[in-house]
């Protein structure tokens, strides 16, 4: 059960990998959105040399297999080398999967189910009231009961999308949906301390429950700040991929929330080490999922396999064009809920004429 050959298919956007070992036993994956053709060229060079030939049979190879190639890429930025691992480790998970006849949530210990989600909106080009509106038709038609805005401006320096949107923002939305609709916020790295306080407390106003990213991720110790400063509670962490940061930012206390992104952290089984260090600082765990491209099925199935996790799976509410018709079946929200797809690996097939339509590589043994 050694791995035999990777195989990439890229757009700019997504980049799909597919893993065969030697008995021809076939499981895939998906490297992290958006310049996936890049991600593709780094996989190939290097996470694939050391990634071929090594043993598939279980959880404990996949891990050898990761701290082997983060080792080995330690002149190395982490972004594109966690990126492009993650790609090929997703995909060993699906393959084992297959071999043994379960979901990767039960390969992790856990049990396919429904979920509850929140509709979390993409959008600052949209007026309050418009906002508010969209999401009280989508709590109707789909039964959302969260949801998640966004406030300021991404990296925005205190800018807002447009002078005093938050400010109308986050009373319209809570007046449309009344009180029993759970609320989340996402600045994206927008504020500094100062301000983040001041936006926390309308916030806090309003009854939101969770204030993402309100600093420059980066910035540790203003988001601490701000977390200890506020009562709503502060979430992060979608950016970071390398595990000694996340052990200084639980150590902190920067983030009430953890939100490691199983596509940039570098797969699933670094995933597990950020929600188990979360577990033992009682913070439970929601992992970013921004997009219905395959990292919305590998947050599910981490989600009904860990003991922390965190109420909801982020389920994006916005088109995304470039992932449609990549698997079946598609995930479906139902009365607020998405079930973890029940068959082998991650429990869908993804579709042959996608990967028809995008550039192909291979590395071999």
């Amino acid at each position: 059960m050694k791995l035999k050959s990777i195989e990439t298919f890229s757009t700019r956007r997504l980049c799909i990998v597919r893993v065969t070992d030697d008995d021809g036993l076939q499981g895939y994956g998906q490297a992290a959105p958006f310049n996936a053709d890049i991600t593709a060229t780094v996989l190939h060079r290097q996470i694939a040399p050391h990634a071929l030939g090594a043993d598939t049979a279980d959880a404990a190879d996949i891990n050898a297999l990761v701290d082997a190639c983060i080792d080995r890429n330690h002149k190395f930025p982490w972004s594109y080398v966690c990126r492009a691992l993650g790609g090929v480790e997703t995909a060993l998970w699906d393959l084992m999967g297959r071999r043994e006849g379960k979901g990767v949530c039960e390969l992790l210990g856990g049990t396919p189910g429904r979920i509850p989600a929140y509709g979390s909106s993409m959008r600052r080009d949209i007026e309050p009231d418009a906002e508010a509106g969209r999401l009280a038709r989508l709590r109707d038609e789909k039964g959302f009961g969260a949801f998640k805005v966004r406030v300021g401006k991404t990296c925005g320096h205190e800018e807002d999308a447009r002078p005093g949107r938050t400010e109308e923002l986050l009373p319209a939305v809570r007046r449309a949906l009344g009180d029993d609709v759970k609320l989340l916020a996402d600045a994206n790295s927008c504020y500094s301390v100062a301000r983040a306080v001041e936006v926390g407390r309308l916030l806090e106003e309003s009854g939101y429950r969770h204030f993402e990213e309100p600093c420059p991720y980066w910035e540790l110790e203003w988001t601490a700040e701000v977390a200890s400063a506020l009562d709503v509670a502060v979430a992060g962490g979608e950016q970071d991929n390398d595990l000694a940061q996340w052990r200084r930012m639980i150590a902190m206390d920067a983030v009430d929330i953890v939100q490691p992104d199983v596509c940039y952290v570098g797969g699933v089984a670094r995933t597990l080490r950020v929600a188990a260090m979360a577990a033992a600082a009682g913070k439970p765990c929601v992992p970013h999922s921004a997009n219905l491209s395959m990292v919305t099925l590998f947050a599910l199935h981490v989600l009904a396999s860990i003991p922390n996790a965190g109420d909801y799976v982020e389920f994006s509410i916005e088109s995304s064009p470039w992932a449609n018709g990549l698997y079946e079946p598609a995930l479906e929200v139902r009365d607020g809920e998405v079930a973890v797809p029940p068959g082998p690996g991650w429990g869908v097939r993804v579709r042959p004429e996608w990967l028809e339509g995008a550039e192909r590589a291979v590395s071999k043994a």
